[in-house]
Formats: C-alpha cells, sequence, structure tokens
C-alpha cells in the first residue's frame, strides 16, 4: 500500500448466521435477546448412547434448499453451514456478483475450524472398512479439511483474493477478523470471514470425550453454567456465522449499511489447560487489542466473555478482565450468550460478534440463559437484557489447548457523507 494512501478502516457490512437458537441474523438475535436457551440431550445419530449428553443442535437446517447439490455432496455439515451462512451475509451486505465480478482478486475468504468434517470423513471410513476401497467416495480426501469451507466458499462465488484458514485453537474464530483486516489494509476490497462447526458425530464426539473440561451433566437447563459455584465444565454446540468485512470507504461509496468497525485484536498463548496462567495471557490479549485500537478500559461498554464454565477457568478469566480493565472490570457489564446454544468451538466467538454488533444496534446487553448465583467480582447479565448505550464491545475467547484472543468492536458511526 502507497505511504500517501490514507489508513482503510475494516468494517463488517453482512452478517449470516446459522445456529441452534435460529437460523439467519434477526432469528438469532431475537433468541439471544430473550436469553431462550436451546441446551438439549443429544439427538444427533449415533450420539445418543455416547457419554456426551447435552449440546446445542441446529435444526431445521437443510442444505439442499440453498446449496447446489454438487456443492453439497463434496462437503460436511460445517462446511453446508459455512456456505449457507456466507450466502445469508452477502445478501446482507447488498454484496452481489456486480460487486467483484470485474475484479474477482479484490475478494478473499478466511475461516476458522477446529473440529473439520467428521460426519464426512467417518462415513467414508465406515465404508472402508465394511465394503472397501472401492466404495471410498474422491471428496474424502477434502471434505473433512479444516480449509474445506474456505476452498468451496471461494470456489462457489468465485472470490480469488486472499484466501486461508486459522488452525489456531478455539481463539482461531477471533483470529480469522485478524486476517480479514489485514488483507483489508493491503488493499482487498472485501473479506469473507468467519467460523462455523458441525462437532455432534460420533467419530468428532469420541474425540472430544478427552477434554477434562466437557460437562458431564445430563440436564440441560445445567450442564453449562460458568461463573457460578455449579460450574463443571461446557456443552458442546455446532452452527456458526460468516461475515462480509469491507474497506469502509468503499463500503459506503456503493451505499453498503455499515455496521460495525473492527478497531483491535490480540492474541497469546499460554499452553494447555494452563488456567492459572491465562489470566495473564488472557489479560495481556486485553490490553494489546485495546491498544491497537486505541481504546482506553473505561470506552469498553460490555463483554462477551469465553466463559469456559469451570471453576479454575472462569476465575482466571474473572482475573483477566480485572487486569486489563481495571476499576472498569469491576462495572462493566459481562455476558455469555453461549450457555443457552453451547461452546461451539471456533464458531463460539464468532456468534459471540455476531451478537455483539446486535447488541450495540439494539441497545441492549442479552442475558446468560442458566446463570443466576455469580460467585466472581464480575457483573454478569442474567435472568433477563439489559437496555444500555453501548459504543464499543469486547469479545473475548480462549482455547483448550491454550489460546488466547481479544477483539474490539465499535457501533458504526453515521455515514459522514448523509
Amino acid at each position: 500500500m502507497s505511504r500517501n494512501r490514507p489508513p482503510r478502516t475494516a468494517v463488517i457490512t453482512g452478517i449470516g448466521v446459522v445456529a441452534p437458537n435460529g437460523l439467519g441474523a434477526d432469528a438469532f438475535w431475537k433468541a439471544t435477546q430473550s436469553g431462550l436457551s436451546v441446551l438439549d440431550r443429544v439427538t444427533r445419530e449415533g450420539c445418543t448412547e455416547l457419554p456426551l449428553w447435552v449440546a446445542g443442535e441446529v435444526h431445521g437446517f437443510d442444505a439442499a434448499a440453498s446449496i447446489e447439490e454438487r456443492y453439497v455432496v463434496q462437503t460436511d455439515r460445517f462446511s453446508h453451514f459455512a456456505l449457507a451462512a456466507a450466502d445469508l451475509a452477502l445478501s446482507d451486505a447488498r454484496f452481489g456478483r456486480s460487486e467483484w465480478e470485474s475484479d474477482p482478486y479484490s475478494v478473499g475468504v478466511v475461516t476458522a475450524a477446529g473440529s473439520g468434517g467428521g460426519e464426512f470423513g467417518q462415513r467414508e471410513l465406515q465404508r472402508l472398512w465394511g465394503q472397501g476401497p472401492r466404495f471410498v467416495g474422491p471428496y474424502q480426501s477434502i471434505a473433512w479439511f479444516y480449509a474445506a469451507s474456505t476452498g468451496q466458499i471461494s470456489i462457489r462465488h468465485g472470490f480469488k483474493g486472499p484466501c486461508g484458514v486459522v488452525a489456531s485453537d478455539e481463539a482461531g474464530g477471533l483470529d480469522a477478523f485478524a486476517h480479514a483486516v489485514r488483507a483489508i489494509g493491503q488493499g482487498s476490497a472485501a473479506v469473507l470471514a468467519g467460523a462455523t462447526e458441525a462437532p455432534l458425530a460420533p467419530y468428532s464426539i469420541a474425540c472430544q470425550l478427552g477434554y477434562e473440561d466437557l460437562s458431564p451433566r445430563k440436564e440441560p437447563d445445567r450442564a453449562y453454567r460458568p461463573f457460578t459455584s455449579d460450574a463443571c465444565g461446557f456443552a458442546p454446540g455446532e452452527g456458526g456465522a460468516m461475515f462480509v468485512v469491507e474497506d469502509e470507504r468503499t463500503a459506503r461509496r456503493r451505499g453498503a449499511p455499515v455496521r460495525a468497525s473492527l478497531l483491535g485484536h490480540a492474541a497469546t498463548f499460554t499452553g494447555a489447560r494452563r488456567w492459572a496462567d491465562s489470566a495473564d495471557g488472557l489479560a495481556h490479549a486485553i490490553r494489546g487489542a485495546l491498544t491497537e485500537a486505541r481504546c482506553a478500559p473505561e470506552e469498553i461498554d460490555v463483554v462477551f466473555a469465553d466463559a469456559l464454565g469451570t471453576p479454575a477457568a472462569d476465575a482466571a478469566e474473572a482475573r483477566a478482565i480485572a487486569k486489563a480493565l481495571g476499576r472498569r472490570g469491576r462495572t462493566v457489564p459481562v455476558t455469555a450468550p453461549k450457555t443457552g446454544t453451547g461452546r461451539a468451538y471456533c464458531a463460539a466467538s464468532v456468534l459471540d460478534t455476531a451478537a455483539a454488533v446486535l447488541a450495540m444496534e439494539h441497545g441492549m446487553v442479552p442475558p446468560t440463559p442458566n446463570v443466576f448465583d455469580v460467585c466472581h467480582d464480575l457483573d454478569v447479565v442474567t435472568g433477563s437484557a439489559r437496555p444500555a448505550e453501548l459504543r464499543t464491545a469486547l469479545v473475548l475467547s480462549r482455547g483448550l489447548m491454550g489460546s488466547n484472543s481479544a477483539l474490539v468492536v465499535r457501533k458504526a458511526p453515521a455515514d459522514p457523507s448523509a
């Protein structure tokens, strides 16, 4: 980029959501604002006898209704979610083919994934074991892979700009935004960014059963209760969200609805399950994100917490918020809507980012479902949504393997040319 060219601001112009509590941003926000919990007993085929009892499942999603058959048969459920969410985001941003047809190299795609295509991979491996190699489909080589969603979105739409996949633990959902912002700063017109997960297949669940932080509870309303004395781990979820990220001047020039600005991001690493160390690591990431955003702690109006749901991890997050935000850490509203939908690994933080943007637009902090008796020095919003003037949100994410990430998002300013 030329030194004489003014810096570019990355903004969100489109949001596409496929979540356990709603398909589309409007349905997702209505359920999130109301504090609806859709956690329930696992019903996915082949999973009901496994010792993972409660999760957030996406119901009513028909991939074939919105995605061409040739893409459906080539991809796993997690990519089906991504393809559908990308369509919703593009529509929300009014980003039609005419916007990129003349320069397909100006639009990129970056996604994050933690579990990959377990359902597709298991089906093909069962054919290998039961019927032989001639019965294994050719797409087994790509459909399970973490990069499948990025590749299929770019192929389907003809996007030829900077593309990538982030495999940086669960915090990768927020890290995907950092890659998108960098691409915008280097001259890309737009980037499709986000994360989707589909970890509720027998093979995928078998891999998760080794996680000590997975909730053992069978009661949906008690399985995932972070920041409480009853905290016993997290309930997983599926789904996710995709976003259209654009240069602000370009977006306003074409009349796109600018929904929020991506101001700052930072990431650290503190080691697998070293929750005591994660307090310093997460605090350092928060400070880094605030510095990049040129944002003071007092300017943070709401925190969307990582909310792992174990006593040690919750205590570490509370300390991190206090360390990084100082006195503001005791009074800022904190929420974790994911307790009603499940912790969808890499997709958890992008769903939180969608909720943060919608919360700022509606002036409402959504509640933390199933959480009431908070036992940490945090102002956790529980019970019902809290009206508030929201301008700047902080979204936090940590991974079981030790990644920490923080993102500062600001409500879209009024169009100066309007």
